[in-house]
């Protein structure tokens, strides 16, 4: 397993991580992805083990803490072989105080998480969310004092925009408080919005993407095709509507082209969408996700190999769709072009 730095952190993660929202899953969204239990988690964590994949995902939101909790009793013994990366921010509840990132609510969450996970420190605490009502100098200096107490590593941002980023990045250097090194965004094939502004940013600022979703949303597993309903057994008919929409026509034009280079490689369409993820500029690890031991070890072999420069064209074509305002003049203008070149 290739180990990369994340960001421009001393921190070396995995180029593939492992994300449990299928543990303990409970409600609509997380019983849909999967219902792995403790003993279940612990032969899925030892396989990741074996192969490298040290680095495991998840977040208070997931499973209402249950994820947490098999996590943390899969992982019983073993703390100092794996890292955790946990998030914080979204609701948990309709009180005034159960979302978002105030002091009292990081301290409070922070603390819930490390009992969850049965753990004393948190590897990367991200806030899940951006919390447009408080202030990010009263969200940085909790984090630089959760630094500061041993109880958390390094910190992170899920979900932000670009100018929440910048916001957060400058007041942390202004004040000398921890940076975020780490940006858990979706990236596909079929979900590029994040070379727009968050990859350029990313590479200028030095924080590291933790991928999640790869396969966007579940599309990219091959068993979607052009003019068939979506298979018995697709987590789609239940979690379309919380995840990120495709168009149709741009989903099935990216599968033709994997269709292409599977056969060629002899590689599964999974793998080849995720290795494509990890010759992108700024991506320091992939999220994957697995139900069964099976979708696992198809994941893990998208590691060991390397598509070729004329692969990566065709996947990019096929990818490729017009950037909003104010990005596409910078894709088609010549003069816009020489002063901001491309990060891609």
């Amino acid at each position: 397993m290739e180990y990369r730095r994340l960001g421009a952190s001393g921190l070396k993660v995995p180029a593939l991580s492992f994300g449990a929202g299928t543990f303990g899953g409970q409600g609509p969204l997380f019983g849909a992805w999967g219902q792995t239990d403790a003993q279940e988690a612990r032969r899925l964590i030892d396989i990741c083990v074996e192969a490298g994949v040290t680095l495991f995902d998840t977040a208070d939101v997931y499973s209402h803490g249950a994820s947490e909790e098999v996590l943390g009793a899969a992982i019983t013994g073993r703390r100092d072989r794996v890292m955790i990366s946990t998030k914080t921010s979204l609701p948990l509840g309709d009180g005034p105080d159960e979302a978002g990132s105030s002091r009292s609510r990081l301290i409070r969450a922070c603390e819930a998480a490390l009992r969850r996970l049965g753990t004393d420190y948190i590897d990367l605490l991200q806030l899940h969310a951006f919390d447009a009502g408080t202030p990010v100098e009263e969200v940085l200096a909790t984090l630089d004092d959760l630094v500061r107490a041993g109880k958390v590593r390094y910190v992170g941002v899920s979900n932000f925009s670009g100018w929440q980023v910048m916001k957060s990045l400058a007041a942390a250097d202004r004040h000398g408080w921890p940076r975020y090194v780490a940006h858990q965004v979706y990236y596909s094939l079929v979900g590029r919005d994040y070379e727009w502004e968050l990859m350029p940013l990313g590479l200028d600022q030095g924080v590291g993407a933790l991928v999640w979703s790869p396969l966007g949303w579940g599309r990219l597993t091959g068993k979607i095709r052009r003019g068939q309903p979506l298979p018995q057994g697709s987590r789609l008919h239940e979690t379309a509507g919380f995840g990120p929409p495709v168009e149709d026509e741009h989903l099935f034009r990216v599968v033709d082209a994997l269709d292409g280079i599977a056969t060629e490689t002899g590689k599964t369409i999974p793998q080849i969408a995720i290795n494509w993820l990890l010759q992108r500029p700024t991506v320091s690890s992939v999220i994957i996700g697995a139900r069964n031991e099976e979708q696992l070890r198809q994941n893990l072999g998208a590691v060991g190999w390397t598509l070729t420069p004329e692969q990566l064209t065709r996947l990019d074509a096929a990818s490729t769709v017009t950037a909003p305002y104010p990005y596409f003049p910078y894709r088609r203008q010549e003069g816009f072009a020489r002063l901001n070149p491309p990060a891609v």
